[in-house]
């Protein structure tokens, strides 16, 4: 088996590869890194140039011979799912699956607390955060924050300082939630520090299962 990466944070790189290697032993994976799509988004929003490098991306990785991509950057979400309709491999937005997660953890009229580093994030979780949740009698409800301070400290090196100020998010946000959604893939070590009573639902684990599992059904890659 073998899965395609592509990221906006160069540092998920490893992590998704030892999170492979221990689901699967064996697989390979192949990564693309694009820190200039991120950037946009937090610059002018996703735009046409962003859909259209996403899908260059996922057809490069296709012809690399992945069985499956996985596009671990929740700001450009979108852009990913109409990516999607036209690759030659399945395509795997990260948030994906956690927002079915949140939803069925929330419950009827639950409540739901959305952290976030980067303003630019908010926006495209709580839209899949609403289209999880559409049919839903009770849909839960949405709170969205961007944790101050977190994406500089994390710019600056700091990963220590950033994974601090998203632990101390999460215990505010606990107060007031039923479940609490890391929205992207960088924020999950900070999770276990939290120590709350809610569910905190990060990002990589759930959405390796889901590529993992698309992989597995899409029958061995060959030349595309």
């Amino acid at each position: 088996m073998r899965i395609g990466f592509l990221h906006t944070v160069p540092a998920l790189a490893p992590r998704f590869d030892a999170d492979l290697a221990s689901a699967v032993p064996g697989a390979t994976a192949v990564h693309v890194v694009d820190a200039e799509l991120l950037a946009t988004a937090v610059r002018s929003g996703v735009d046409e140039d962003v859909d259209a490098a996403v899908a260059q991306h996922i057809a490069h990785l296709a012809r690399e011979g992945a069985d499956a991509v996985l596009v671990t950057c929740s700001s450009i979400g979108e852009s990913v799912e109409k990516a999607a309709a036209a690759a030659a491999v399945p395509v795997v937005r990260v948030d994906a699956r956690m927002a079915d997660e949140a939803i069925a953890a929330a419950g009827p009229g639950g409540r739901i607390a959305v952290l976030a580093t980067l303003e630019a994030t908010l926006g495209p979780t709580g839209r899949i955060l609403e289209r999880a949740a559409a049919g839903s009698g009770r849909p839960p409800t949405v709170r969205a924050t961007v944790v101050p301070d977190a994406a500089s400290a994390r710019a600056a090196g700091d990963l220590a300082h950033h994974d601090r100020l998203v632990a101390d998010a999460v215990r505010t946000a606990a107060a007031d939630a039923d479940v609490i959604v890391l929205a992207q893939a960088s924020m999950a070590p900070a999770a276990d520090a939290a120590h709350v009573d809610v569910p905190v639902l990060t990002s990589p684990a759930s959405a390796l299962r889901a590529v993992l599992d698309a992989a597995g059904g899409a029958g061995p890659a060959g030349p595309r």
